[in-house]
């Protein structure tokens, strides 16, 4: 079952050096206007085919705009065996507000 993680939650284990990858779903264009420098970009329609790209035992975190897309694509890792995935509630936009300000929304 995928699960939520917060961006607060997201930032505590980071710091904390667990080992997770964090795959941005969003569209090239969408990266240009904000990004975090740990996520690894994989667009969602892309997912299907660079799987190979991600640990299926890797504690994967799924992100988007704001948390819609990242969802379905967590939900599809999770249907093809990966075994912890989670969303990040809110995605980027929930990052830029509660985390670090000087994102810019869009």
């Amino acid at each position: 079952m995928v699960h939520d993680i917060t961006p607060e939650e997201l930032q505590s284990r980071l710091q904390a050096g667990e080992p997770l990858v964090v795959i941005d779903v969003r569209e090239a264009h969408e990266l240009e206007i904000s990004s975090l420098p740990f996520a690894h970009h994989i667009p969602m329609g892309d997912i299907p085919t660079r799987l190979g790209e991600i640990d299926p035992a890797a504690t994967t975190v799924v992100m988007c705009r704001s948390g819609g897309r990242s969802m379905q694509v967590a939900r599809f890792l999770e249907s093809r065996g990966f075994r912890s995935v989670s969303n990040l509630s809110g995605g980027i936009l929930a990052w830029g507000e509660r985390i670090d300000p000087s994102l810019r929304p869009y």
